[in-house]
């Protein structure tokens, strides 16, 4: 009962959505990399909103988190015309 549980809260907490863009392995790759970010980005925001987190901490976490977003675009080649 207690796995079924924690299947449903994660389902809530972190509901997926499905990807509607073209469809590309690396595309649909980036897409759950972008909801991830959204969603530790708005975590991050509550922390410091509630006054757990200070703004400059804030802007570090999130300036790394979009770091590793970017790296994994530009890893993944999204973007990139292969036919020349």
């Amino acid at each position: 009962m207690d796995d079924y549980n924690q299947v449903d809260k994660n389902n809530f907490l972190y509901q997926p959505y499905r990807y509607l863009g073209e469809f590309t392995p690396q595309n649909l790759t980036f897409n759950a990399n972008l909801q991830e970010f959204c969603e530790r980005v708005s975590y991050i925001c509550n922390l410091q909103t509630g006054g757990k987190l200070s703004a400059l901490k804030c802007y570090e976490k999130i300036e790394n988190l979009w770091e590793q977003l970017t790296q994994s675009y530009n890893a993944l080649g999204i973007g990139e015309d292969i036919t020349e």
